[in-house]
């Protein structure tokens, strides 16, 4: 079916499904802030409340899923592309380390923000995706020795990219059931209905789209990893 759609148009919803993921976090945390400011937190904690979803949803999951999507649209050399490629990886990863660093500074300490299944998943896809990046990251700067090697891991490379942003995804939307089941309890008050209760909706929502998107075009016949085999001999 994937061979079926038009690459450009698969390109561009997975764009404009990560520009309304980025509008829509960014005007959350900076409309919302009694959400992410109670009054029991300081400016301080709120910076920090603040800069969780920012990092981890731009700059990790719109980030990465970018840098799968350089082989699709960049011109240029493989090389080029590989470059580019564990770059942006490089920086996703990066946001996503300091996004997990701003729990370790809440009021509670360490072990208090760690409880939840988001929480878990959570480590778990950031300890993927580090070693994945590790592992291209040599790869990379050996790209001429074991070649038949790279080529056997290569299909494993993939699916293991696919999964660690698929698994990214669905724990972002944890996190906004999380935190869409606080604002909405007693003690916050907000209604099932209000304009928050959607933004965040429509948030998971749009985030679920742009993870198919993207896996669509990483798998597509034309531009999934047959292709890059195929440039490997």
């Amino acid at each position: 079916m994937a061979s079926l759609l038009c690459p450009a148009l698969v390109l561009f919803a997975a764009r404009l499904s990560g520009f309304a993921v980025g509008l829509l976090v960014l005007f959350w945390v900076l409309t919302f802030k009694s959400t992410f400011l109670p009054s029991s937190l300081s400016q301080q904690d709120f910076i920090y409340a603040v800069l969780h979803p920012l990092l981890m949803v731009i700059g990790f999951i719109l980030l990465s899923g970018e840098a799968i999507l350089v082989h699709r649209w960049l011109p240029g050399s493989m090389g080029l592309k590989k470059s580019v490629h564990l770059g942006l990886q490089g920086v996703a990863l990066a946001s996503g380390i300091f996004g997990i660093w701003t729990k370790f500074q809440g009021k509670d300490g360490i072990v208090a923000n760690f409880y939840s299944l988001h929480s878990w998943m959570g480590l778990i896809c950031i300890s993927l995706f580090g070693i994945q990046w590790l592992l291209g990251f040599l790869n990379f700067w050996h790209r001429r020795e074991a070649k038949i090697a790279r080529i056997k891991i290569l299909p494993w490379h993939v699916f293991l990219g696919l999964y660690t942003y698929a698994l990214a995804v669905a724990t972002a939307e944890t996190g906004l059931l999380e935190k869409l089941a606080f604002i909405q309890s007693k003690r916050n008050n907000v209604s099932k209905h209000s304009t928050e209760s959607l933004l965040v909706n429509s948030l998971g929502l749009f985030l679920a789209m742009l993870s198919g998107f993207v896996i669509l075009a990483a798998v597509s016949p034309k531009y999934g990893y047959h292709t890059l085999q195929s440039r490997q001999h």
